[in-house]
């Protein structure tokens, strides 16, 4: 009888691919044979437009989704921080692998840290969340958005139209591009995304096979911690193009939690910090969630969502 060959769906990005092939090469180290499908997914097609702009959730991760639901692939690798709070019905998350470093990445011209920056000076992201923290520590920043690869954006840098970009750290390290970063932000004043450094890896819920196969790349404690941001931001009913941030720590056997919401302009951040056992990390979320609509989130997600 023929070996089965694990089908793994991916972006094809080199960021995307690097982490499909960590996959492939640990599913093989198993013994396993294992081949990627480059699936192409909306957010890689609309290059020209900010991404909150393009509108609706998942869009680097529908296609993919799709595709395995038709059982074109038998797993599915994504960066977590893309996924949206609510999984497609028949879908689930069959592993979480250990989360890389989990904060943002200043990298910037003549090696300045974000204090140092000069006055006005142009700082590329795609992202709402980094744009307003930006803005709450440096209002006089200029934000201009910033969508591409890694490989693209650092290449805009290099080539003058920014001062600075803002880039997830756990990318740059997994390309191993870490010496490009001039300073990484610390989550205790830069709230990363939802899930920022970590994996999905999507199955099919009724694949018993490929879900048994997978278990041994889940880290507990990264999908414990994962868990309480996820439960979070499905609370809010926030996406990854939302300036909503959550960054949960697993230290003796608790949970902490760190979540923020903030305006566009970043003239009003909201933050709560609770703690909870690992397994009420789901509840912790929730409890987190509420602490920041009360707190006045609400009104400023329903202004962004109005628009």
């Amino acid at each position: 009888m023929k070996e089965k060959t694990v089908r793994i769906g991916s972006r094809g990005s080199k960021l995307a691919l690097w982490q499909a092939e960590w996959v492939q090469a640990q599913l093989q180290s198993q013994g396993l044979l294992a081949e990627i499908t480059i699936i192409k997914t909306k957010g890689d097609k609309i290059l020209d437009v900010p991404l909150a702009k393009v509108g609706g959730k998942g869009l680097f991760v529908k296609e993919i989704e799709d595709a395995l639901l038709e059982h074109q692939i038998d797993l599915a690798v994504h960066s977590m921080k893309d996924m949206p709070g609510e999984m497609p019905e028949g879908l689930k998350i069959g592993a979480i692998p250990q989360r890389e470093n989990p904060c943002d990445a200043l990298i910037a011209r003549d090696n300045n840290r974000l204090e140092t920056l000069p006055q006005g000076a142009i700082v590329g992201t795609s992202s709402l969340r980094r744009q307003a923290q930006l803005l709450t520590l440096r209002p006089d920043l200029k934000i201009v958005s910033l969508r591409g690869n890694l490989d693209t954006r650092l290449r805009k840098l290099k080539a003058g139209d920014f001062d600075a970009i803002l880039l997830a750290a756990a990318g740059l390290h997994r390309l191993e591009w870490g010496d490009e970063i001039t300073e990484t932000l610390s989550p205790q004043y830069f709230v990363p995304a939802i899930a920022q450094g970590a994996l999905c890896i999507q199955s099919r819920e009724n694949d018993a096979e490929i879900n048994g196969l997978i278990q041994f790349l889940n880290h507990s404690e990264t999908a414990a911690t994962v868990s309480a941001e996820r439960a979070m931001l499905a609370r809010l009913e926030g996406g990854c193009q939302v300036p909503i941030g959550g960054h949960a720590t697993l230290v003796n056997n608790q949970i902490t939690l760190d979540g923020l919401v903030a305006s566009l302009d970043g003239k009003k951040i909201i933050r709560e910090k609770q703690s909870a056992a690992p397994a009420e990390a789901k509840t912790l979320g929730v409890t987190v969630a509420e602490a920041l609509l009360e707190k006045g989130a609400k009104t400023i997600l329903d202004d962004i969502y109005s628009k």
